[in-house]
């Protein structure tokens, strides 16, 4: 029996004005969170939107999900990077650590970044670069959409899934410009089957990543 297990959580959606993509239209994009059990504990990738700015309401007219998962469900938090929506629930678990690229934390409380009213209330937990939570559970820094940027890397075993955030904005995209980190995702998948998810794209990727350059 698999030993990891992700549960995708649809916390809503934006829609994103077509000058922030390039393309012809606004792009109605969801907000996905995953709850991810493994030998260790549970742990939560994401939040979903938080409120607090009535501009970023206007600009992005967010349609808001409720957040199922309490503190009592999960033993960890961790968010690819510190835009508000990826972090509007970090405040409903002040006693549980939310990891976080440290590089990402000083952007954000510099200002400009987020809905900054979104950051006080949490137990952050600063890393610096790759982190092993358990045993086949890694973030791994990757950097693009915010320097701080971050995915999960999950080992089954036999393959890998990666909760890739916003490293790139839908599944279309992936690998699509090259990035330096997608050498170091190749390596820990070292050949088997790789299954990409996303946080606003509902699609998937998959497939074998190409070996390192």
């Amino acid at each position: 029996m698999d030993p990891i297990s992700v549960r995708r959580l649809d916390l809503g959606h934006f829609t994103r004005p077509a000058a922030e993509w390039g393309g012809p239209h606004p792009r109605v994009e969801p907000v996905l969170g995953y709850l991810v059990r493994h030998v260790g504990g549970r742990l939560l990738f994401d939040t979903g939107m938080g409120t607090g700015s009535p501009e970023t309401d206007a600009h992005y007219r967010p349609v808001r999900r409720p957040l199922t998962v309490g503190p009592a469900d999960v033993d960890l938090v961790a968010n690819c990077h510190l835009h508000f929506d990826h972090i509007g629930g970090n405040q409903r678990f002040p006693a549980t650590p939310v990891l976080v690229q440290r590089t990402e934390l000083a952007t954000a409380r510099a200002g400009g970044h987020t809905i900054d009213s979104l950051l006080p209330g949490v137990r952050y937990e600063e890393i610096d670069g790759e982190h092993e939570i358990a045993p086949g559970v890694l973030l791994v820094p990757t950097p693009g959409h915010t320097e701080g940027h971050q995915s999960l890397l999950l080992d089954h075993g036999d393959r890998v899934t990666v909760l890739a955030g916003q490293a790139y904005d839908v599944a279309a995209e992936f690998g699509t410009p090259y990035r330096p980190w997608l050498d170091r995702l190749a390596e820990l998948a070292s050949g088997r089957p790789a299954r990409v998810l996303f946080a606003h794209d509902r699609d998937l990727w998959e497939g074998v990543l190409p070996p390192p350059r």
